[in-house]
């Protein structure tokens, strides 16, 4: 899918190279607890944990039910899920290869070059709200 492009400009360049730079988890904790409010950082936790949920066939009934999410951020992630620039699949897939224990497809493997020295990152599953 093609990239939206409003959202590419230098600052957005840089700030997307730093994320590349961080090498571990606890280096993603303090970069984000830095740049974004802990809601900002939960509100971005939820939608990848939403999206994940609907990939995996889950109602929006039941998605809201296990994340908090309301009915316009479910569909909101819905819609990229469908239209979108396929951000949330590459990842999905990426954590999903990694839990199963599957080697990861290297950057050569899929026609890209290598980025930078960051390392993915498996993000917990988060509770609903107020756990």
């Amino acid at each position: 899918m093609p990239l939206n492009e409003k959202i590419r400009d230098p600052l957005t360049d840089q700030l997307f190279d730093a994320i590349l730079l961080l090498e571990d988890r606890e280096e993603c904790y303090r970069f984000f607890e830095d740049i974004a409010t802990i809601a900002e950082i939960k509100a971005l936790a939820q939608r990848l944990e939403v999206a994940r949920l609907l990939e995996e066939g889950y109602t929006y009934e039941e998605v809201a039910a296990q994340t908090g999410a309301s009915s316009a951020t479910i569909s909101r992630v819905k819609r990229a899920l469908v239209y979108g620039a396929d951000g949330y699949k590459i990842i999905l897939e990426r954590m999903k290869r990694q839990s199963s224990g599957s080697p990861p497809v290297q950057a050569a493997e899929r026609g890209l070059k290598p980025g930078g020295p960051g390392q993915s990152i498996t993000p917990t599953r988060r509770p609903g709200r107020g756990e």
